[in-house]
Parts: C-alpha cells; structure tokens; sequence
C-alpha cells in the first residue's frame, strides 16, 4: 500500500467505504473512545470539521476499545453516543483494533508510515491522531496530548 486511498473501513452503519473517496482532501485521523479523559476532543474535532470541511478537510473517526475498556458500546451506541453529547456530523467508522495481530491494514500502515515516541510504532492511547495530506501521504503524527486546538495550525497551513 502507498497512500491513504489504497484502504477502506466499514463505517459506522457497516457499509465499506472506501478511502478513495476522499482523494485529494486532506485527512485527520483519530483513535476515538467514548469513555476516555480524552473525549471531550469530540468537540474540537468536530470544530475543526465544521470550519475546514470546505476548505478540503475530513476528520474520520476510528473507535477502539483496546485501552482500558473505554470503548465498550456496538456502533449503535457509539453513533448515538458521538451524535447526542458531541453532536458529531464528521465520518465515523465501526470500532476496530489499531495494535496487536488484529489491526486494522489501515492502522498498521499508518504506524509504519509514523512511529511515534522513540520510534515507537504501537498506539499508546485513544485520540492518537495522524495528519494525511492531499496526496493520500501521512504528514504528521500527534500523541493523545496533542489537542485539535494544538493542531490546528498544522491544518490551517495545509489546506
């Protein structure tokens, strides 16, 4: 695989959807959890979405229950969780694992392309955040820490 748009996940109502669909738009893509310290990013991110998705932007959410059980719910829950307290309107996908032997291609390929701290591949953590150009190429790689608000500076000069 060479670039973003050579994957597909299925969505959050199951249906596969193909990365190609967005070409040419540049990507942010997010480990999400619905229990986790770090949920309130949903707002953030979904600021982010609502101020660039004109200017080329789509921030895909990834939900993964691999740290602490804090993704525990089925997609319906999720979808009704994100949509009722975040009112999230971005693209969400069916939950997924990013470490281990059960990982997402697009997950693994996403760490190979940026490891983390220390040259670390594994994700640490939920909202691990991976900046994808236009091109389909991953640019950056942002820790859990790394707020939408810290990032946007990244965004705004990308796009």
């Amino acid at each position: 695989m060479t670039d973003a748009y050579d994957f597909s996940a299925k969505n959050i109502d199951g249906e596969e959807q193909p990365l190609s669909a967005y070409r040419g738009k540049a990507m942010l893509i997010v480990n999400t959890a619905s229990k986790c310290g770090f949920t309130p990013q949903y707002t953030g991110l979904q600021k982010l979405w609502d101020k660039y998705q004109e200017k080329g932007l789509v921030v895909l959410g990834f939900p993964c229950d691999q740290f602490g059980h804090q993704e525990p719910g089925d997609a319906e829950e999720i979808k009704n969780f994100c949509s009722l307290t975040y009112d999230v309107g971005f693209p969400m996908f069916e939950k997924i694992e990013v470490n281990g032997g059960n990982a997402h291609p697009l997950w693994k390929w996403l760490k190979k392309e940026k490891s983390g701290l220390l040259g670390l591949e594994a994700i640490k953590w939920n909202f691990t955040k991976f900046l994808i150009g236009r091109d389909g190429k991953v640019l950056k790689r942002y820790a859990p820490t790394d707020t939408p608000e810290k990032i946007e500076k990244d965004i705004a000069a990308l796009l």
